[in-house]
């Protein structure tokens, strides 16, 4: 596999993607598609954030038993949102782990609306049901976006690989997980539209390895911060602080390189700092418009919520140039 476009192509323009300029820097980003609004992780949720007008989509990826690339923050069928071939519910605890499941067979579930009797379901109680929604491949989602040709030219792509370290038997390898990713985002010609996220620092350093130019952000808890099999083996205490592990680890790639913590982590300070070892600051999962305002007014140079169209409207109301919207709405 040649991955020669990925350098490339990100040579030129990787950079810029998410470079900021003087009034437009700040990065939209849609958690799951938006899953406030629409099921996550599916075609129809992507479609709707595009529609609305979003800086990227943030998405999670799993192998399937054949190796196809699909769209899925679980590592296994979730009964909160997915139905059997029949109509019915997954029953607690019994859905089929997704490396296990073949394209063919994974895609004969329905994943287009929530079990209004799941605490998830009630969680996000306004998102619109898209019944027949299916887990899609990831090939599947850039050719959606191609096909939509210059209404969703400009989106790009944050994609987590889902790789839990304590549990190396629930998902493929962070090697063949990477290279799979990448040979679909040659394949497409996305290279210089695409960052890679991960909890699982392993997976960015083989990125850095292989894909030297393409962005990644480095997910972090305080409990993957303290487990050194989440942090490719760096140790917390011997860092001042995490912007500084985060910079040493990232030193394998000359591509840009983003610090996503959870929104609560941060402080005005800590975000200053990251930004000064040249880190951008793009917090999770920030869904209360109080919590935006806050992270706004502190620096972030971006946000993931699962309610884009909240972002969106404080953007407008500060002033910043908004993400173009994929149809003009009335």
């Amino acid at each position: 596999m040649k991955y020669a476009l990925l350098a490339t192509a990100l040579l030129a323009a990787g950079c810029a993607a998410i470079t900021p300029t003087a009034k437009q820097h700040f990065d939209l980003e849609a958690h799951r598609g938006g899953r406030g609004l629409a099921p996550e992780n599916t075609l129809a949720a992507f479609n709707n954030a595009i529609d609305l007008g979003v800086t990227t989509l943030e998405l999670d990826i799993g192998l399937t038993a054949d190796g196809v690339v699909v769209i899925s923050h679980d590592t296994s069928l979730n009964p909160d949102h997915t139905r059997d071939a029949g109509g019915a519910w997954l029953a607690p605890r019994s859905g089929a782990a997704i490396r296990s499941l073949t394209l063919a067979q994974l895609q004969t579930y329905d994943v287009g609306r929530l079990n209004p009797s799941s605490n998830y379901g009630k969680q996000f109680a306004l998102q619109q049901p898209r019944d027949g929604e299916r887990i899609p491949a990831l090939a599947a989602l850039f050719a959606q976006v191609q096909a939509r040709g210059a209404n969703a030219a400009t989106v790009r792509f944050n994609i987590e690989t889902k790789v839990d370290p304590g549990k190396p038997d629930e998902t493929a390898a962070p090697e063949p997980m990477v290279r799979a990713l990448l040979a679909e985002i040659d394949k497409a010609k996305m290279a210089d539209r695409v960052t890679i996220q991960s909890f699982d620092w392993r997976t960015l350093a083989l990125v850095g390895q292989l894909a030297p130019q393409l962005p990644r952000a480095y997910l972090t808890t305080p409990r993957t911060l303290k487990d050194s099999r989440w942090t490719a083996g760096l140790e917390l205490a011997s860092f001042a602080s995490v912007p500084q592990m985060v910079r040493a680890a990232s030193a394998n790639g000359p591509g840009p390189v983003i610090w996503s913590p959870a929104y609560g982590d941060l402080s005005p300070a800590v975000i200053k700092e990251a930004q000064k070892l040249g880190l951008k600051v793009l917090p999770w999962t920030v869904n209360q418009r109080a919590d935006m305002q806050r992270l706004m007014d502190w620096g972030a140079d971006g946000l993931i919520t699962d309610y884009p169209d909240i972002l969106r409207d404080l953007m407008r109301e500060r002033g910043l140039s908004l993400p173009p919207p994929g149809k003009t709405t009335p």
